[in-house]
């Protein structure tokens, strides 16, 4: 079992992340229920092509739709994974380290999803205190998970160094 080092690392990290991914998905589940009581009020006298589309948010603007799901997806898949990879972080056995790793950029690449949706979002314009919230911590999460994943990677290479090789004989 590997101890100290990338572990302890790992494991502060996790719990930043776990607790930065729960705000994500509160601040995304929030504007989706906003977006779902409001579009009925705002939609009124609207154009038909406006009104077709599934994802129309009254807040923010044309990437809102596309940046608000991916960013609860993330979310969600974020606590799921850093809450698992506390779990197999504690252990530290070589093969839920490996597991702890993949689900870790399994998680980076949907954050990353979500944070050039945030940058898209950025550089269209205008978007209420709410949304630029969503938009900072999904891009921070973006840095603090790819450093999750190196530790994690680094963690499941010294688990697999001291786990000792022994043969049957």
């Amino acid at each position: 079992m590997a101890t100290g080092g990338p572990n302890s690392l790992s494991s502060g990290l996790l719990f930043l992340n776990l607790i930065l991914y729960v705000i994500v998905a509160v601040i995304a589940g929030w504007a989706i229920n906003y977006s779902i009581d409001e579009s009925f009020n705002s939609l009124q006298g609207v154009s038909p092509p406006v009104r077709l589309f599934p994802i129309y948010f009254p807040i923010g603007n044309l990437a809102t739709g596309f940046f608000v799901i991916f960013a609860l997806l993330t979310g969600v898949v974020g606590v799921s994974t850093s809450l698992t990879g506390l779990h197999d972080v504690s252990q530290g056995y070589p093969a839920s380290m490996m597991s702890a790793a993949a689900a870790s950029l399994v998680t980076w690449t949907l954050t990353l999803l979500a944070m050039g949706l945030a940058c898209k979002e950025i550089s269209i314009g205008w978007r209420p205190p709410s949304l630029r919230a969503l938009e900072t911590f999904t891009i921070i999460l973006a840095g603090t998970q790819l450093l999750c994943a190196g530790s994690l990677h680094a963690g499941a290479h010294a688990a697999i160094i001291q786990t000792p090789m022994v043969s049957r004989v």
